[in-house]
């Protein structure tokens, strides 16, 4: 199938091309210009849980609750108070001001400073504020603080007063423009530093602008396709950061590899057009099948109900399909109209061509751990194991303005609110309360009066409007939302009342909740779609299962470090972050992507050494094949993914972080520990058993592989390669020949004449 896709791409190589271009530019035209019209600052609730469905009862009969969507903080100079006549009357102007320039924007204010309330100014007088209820509903919320912010942000008060922003909907705003800071920097920077590594890597200017074609055409594709999303589904703002990450990374390596096994081709004398088919037969089947498993890895976050994580699986799916799609369809056909030229503009003179792989140190190392087998397992192995014991003291929490630097100016003034009135934190605890007589609701109240861990009593945030009240309150500690919510699940609701809990800190314990269900079936989905594919691309069931617990130790040791960095504050100070509990939907997230990653990074090693052992090798021979020629590509393309996530790691949000230092962690395993050492060292032990599999899943590898049609590579009928300096048969020309580890390949020419007497 690949091999004569490469050379039909071969014959029609001169239109693939600008029929792929023109379909992404129009694509981009028609939809991708209006993406940022139609992000989503929601969808972190889960639509089912009991606290979704309280916020639609609360919203129907009150309306929205806006009251903590901005706070202006008014705070005196040291040794004054707010309610000195010039910073009060100062004050107090500034904001009705505000509210009289920007009646279209703001909904209500409920000020000190216009009707004194003894709960709005603090205990020495240095502190009070004034909370601004905006108009808007939804995304149309973000857009009216945007018009009055720089109004708000650039009042200045007398006699050394100060007046700074914050609220729930400054906070948003603040995080909203790091994710936006992130995409550009990512764009500029790391396509840059990219672009060096692959000049570096090739050494001509032709042979590494390849694959970033592909990087900024899957990028500008898969955002177009992101704003179609947009149009029928709810789609939040991060996932446009995690799909510029992985879509960027991925479509270059993926044109890395193409590059690679092109050059590689023509190095052998390999005609222009068979080298083409060769390549789409080979390195395009690869990417295609990598990019279906990092693609089934990211669906299992579709089984979860936050909108959030379906849309940047449906986002981050796109854009490592289309990645590969570009590589397999206007790659090999640009590989068609350069041929020779691929190695044009060379900045280095260096010759690949009587390189000895035995030389490579990506043949040394593996040989090395082969040798010393049994030892490289223990302490690899181990030492992997011994970094994912800080996991089991992961914590969870929700997004907040902790997710925000330190230095972050809105952060720190939320910071300075919640300290000095933590009763108006603007995300409360909240009891519904339906269907309630007075006396009822009285009997609710007290029994809330025995809960602990609050910043104040529960109390009616509103007046009862047919028989329904919301109780509210802030929570005396941010991150024990559990031990509150534990307890209000154990008052008793009289006879006919309805209780329903809610609030941003219900949302999250709930969401950690759905996550704890959801996850374990999650990751059976991901190992037993991967194993299949993995299966039918390698022909073993032994090497899937070898993959998958390699993918288990990998992603357990990041996470391990991920929790000693981010939740125990390991370098949190060097980082500019601040360590706290972490988001539950974010966790599912990296840990779909880290396995769709080390997936990745495994089927094209792997399939090198299939491909070897397919062509006549013993299994040590395959396994050192496969890593020579693969090892130095892994170790640039987990460079340049590290590149990548090192701009989105220079992020100011904290889960923004979490990913970029997760990927940068486990990319950097995944190419030197496990890829170069682990493997070839476990594979070395398991020997003839790692090519075991039933006849059936044989039939269907050789059909969707190399079997299907063996690519020439030579002049003859039965293609030569040299591995090693033996020369060895392909896989079709093997049949009914055997070896085993401990004898010497059988030279071509017995080969062919033992098949002769056979036949």
């Amino acid at each position: 199938m690949f091999y004569r896709w490469g050379h039909f791409a071969y014959r029609h190589r001169r239109i693939i091309p600008l029929v792929v271009v023109i379909i992404i530019l129009a694509m981009h035209f028609l939809f991708g210009t209006k993406l940022g019209e139609r992000m989503s600052q929601e969808g972190w609730e889960d639509p089912g849980a009991e606290s979704t469905a309280a916020a639609v009862i609360e919203q129907e009969t009150f309306g929205r609750d806006n009251s903590g969507d901005v706070i202006l903080v008014v705070k005196a100079a040291d040794g004054q108070q707010v309610t000195d006549p010039e910073v009060f009357n100062a004050a107090n102007s500034a904001i009705q001001g505000l509210e009289r320039d920007y009646s279209e924007q703001i909904d209500s204010v409920t000020s000190y400073f216009a009707s004194p309330n003894q709960q709005q100014i603090s205990d020495d007088g240095q502190y009070a504020f004034a909370a601004i209820g905006l108009a808007g509903d939804g995304e149309q919320t973000l857009k009216d603080f945007r018009t009055l912010e720089d109004a708000a942000k650039s009042i200045e008060l007398p006699a050394g007063a100060t007046l700074e922003v914050a609220g729930a909907t400054a906070i948003a705003d603040a995080l909203d423009d790091g994710m936006a800071n992130d995409i550009a920097r990512a764009e500029v920077l790391g396509v840059i530093l990219v672009a060096i590594i692959l000049l570096f890597v090739f050494g001509g200017v032709v042979a590494a602008a390849m694959p970033l074609i592909v990087g900024i055409l899957s990028i500008i594709g898969s955002l177009s396709i992101l704003a179609i999303l947009a149009n029928y589904l709810q789609v939040n703002i991060f996932s446009q950061s995690v799909i510029t990450l992985l879509g960027l990374g991925l479509a270059i390596d993926y044109g890395l590899f193409m590059v690679s096994r092109f050059r590689e081709e023509m190095d052998k004398g390999t005609g222009v057009e068979e080298a083409v088919a060769v390549t789409t037969a080979t390195a395009g089947k690869t990417v295609f099948f990598s990019a279906l498993m990092v693609g089934v890895a990211l669906s299992g976050l579709i089984m979860f109900p936050q909108a959030f994580l379906k849309s940047v699986a449906y986002g981050a799916i796109s854009a490592v399909l289309l990645a590969a799609i570009i590589s397999v369809t206007v790659l090999p056909a640009v590989f068609g109209m350069l041929g020779p030229n691929i190695d044009k503009w060379s900045v280095r003179r260096t010759s690949r061509k009587g390189r000895k792989i035995e030389d490579t140190i990506w043949y040394k190392i593996p040989a090395w751990a082969m040798k010393h087998s049994k030892k490289t397992i223990v302490v690899v192995a181990g030492g992997l194991i011994l970094l994912t014991v800080p996991v089991a003291g992961i914590q969870f929490g929700g997004i907040n303005e902790s997710y925000l630097p330190p230095s972050n100016e809105t952060r720190q003034t939320q910071d300075e609110f919640n300290e000095v009135f933590p009763q108006f934190r603007t995300d409360p605890i909240k009891l519904v309360v339906t269907d309630a007589t007075n006396d009822q609701l009285v009997d609710v109240v007290m029994q809330t009066r025995e809960i602990d861990g609050l910043a104040s009593p529960l109390a009616p945030a509103t007046s009862t409007v047919d028989g329904t009240t919301v109780l509210s309150a802030g929570l005396a500690d941010r991150n024990n939302g559990q031990y509150v919510i534990d307890q209000l699940r154990e008052i008793e609701a009289p006879e006919g009342v309805n209780l329903y809990i809610s609030g941003t800190p219900a949302m999250e314990v709930e969401s950690i909740e759905a996550l704890l269900e959801k996850l374990p079936w999650m990751a059976l989905y991901m190992v037993l779609a991967t194993f299949i594919l993995m299966s039918f691309l390698f022909g073993s069931l032994i090497l899937p299962i070898k993959a998958v617990i390699m993918n288990v130790l990998g992603i357990g040791a990041t996470l391990g470090f991920l929790t000693l960095v981010f939740v125990d504050g390991v370098g949190a100070g060097l980082f500019n972050f601040t360590p706290g509990p972490l988001m539950s939907p974010v966790l599912v997230l990296i840990i779909a992507i880290l396995y769709g990653l080390s997936t990745d990074y495994e089927v094209f090693l792997v399939s090198r050494i299939v491909e070897a052992r397919d062509k006549g090798a013993t299994t040590d021979q395959a396994i050192k094949y496969g890593t020579a020629h693969t090892g130095g590509i892994i170790t640039a393309a987990a460079l340049i993914m590290i590149v990548v996530a090192a701009a989105f790691a220079l992020s100011e949000i904290v889960m923004m972080k979490y990913i970029a230092f997760g990927m940068i962690f486990s990319l950097a395993l995944d190419a030197t520990l496990i890829r170069l050492l682990l493997v070839p060292a476990v594979m070395h032990e398991l020997r003839e058993d790692n090519w075991w599999a039933p006849q059936w899943v044989k039939k269907i590898y050789y059909r969707i592989g190399e079997g299907e049609s063996q690519p020439q590579t030579s002049g003859s009928s039965l293609s030569e390669t040299r591995i090693d300096d033996t020369v060895l048969a392909p896989a079709h020309a093997r049949s009914g020949v055997t070896t085993s580890e401990d004898s010497q390949l059988i030279p071509f020419s017995e080969l062919k004449k033992r098949l002769e007497q056979q036949q």
